[in-house]
């Protein structure tokens, strides 16, 4: 049987200060408070534009753009916030990247290079979060594992669902909490889509 590269299996945990410390600029506003929204299928016609759009800017630069993150998977409640994974061949010059997305109004709200070099982008409206990532970065991997599990097991996303609705209960006033207290039920999921997928190619990011 085949197994998933350790690198896709072990998800890292950022400590709060380590995120922080990424930080560029002034944090989108949206981060201060968390909104959950029953599903809208305009969302994917939001990401489809978007990625047009970043195609049309960025051209032979892009290998892969994906829909990732909530509102990607149809019936499933989110944010109202389209998370974009954009892979490049390298991300460590952001001369060849960044002055191209901040020419459509995107701005650079984190550098995280010890976490597979990803940097972060937000929309003119603060409702994209553009992920930056090098081709053999492992995360965007995770993300279309646990985006296409969702999207075939109602079971997992009526979970996910409901601790989303219950963490944007429990912290309203202190919305930096919220992602970090996601991971329990995310790390469980990915269990699942380990133990069920490990026979199976990784997904094709082409």
């Amino acid at each position: 049987m085949a197994e998933y590269p350790q690198e896709v299996v072990q998800r890292f945990h950022a400590p709060p200060e380590q995120v922080d410390d990424g930080l560029v600029g002034e944090a989108p506003k949206n981060w201060q408070s968390i909104i959950i929204e029953d599903y809208d299928p305009a969302w994917a016609a939001r990401y489809a534009a978007t990625s047009s759009l970043l195609k049309e800017v960025l051209g032979e630069l892009i290998l892969n753009t994906e829909h990732v993150g909530s509102t990607s998977v149809p019936g499933l409640a989110a944010k109202p916030i389209i998370d974009i994974d954009l892979l490049l061949e390298d991300t460590a010059d952001e001369s060849r990247y960044i002055p191209a997305l901040e020419g459509i109004g995107y701005r650079l709200v984190l550098r995280q290079p010890w976490w597979h070099g990803h940097r972060m982008l937000v929309g003119p409206a603060e409702d994209i979060n553009l992920h930056v990532w090098p081709r053999d970065a492992p995360e965007p991997i995770r993300h279309r594992l646990f985006r296409d599990w969702l999207r075939s097991h109602p079971e997992d996303r009526e979970l996910y669902a409901a601790t989303k609705r219950s963490l944007a209960r429990d912290t309203v006033h202190r919305a930096g909490d919220y992602s970090l207290a996601k991971n329990d039920v995310i790390d469980r999921i990915l269990a699942r889509i380990f133990a069920a997928a490990s026979d199976r190619p990784l997904p094709d990011p082409d």
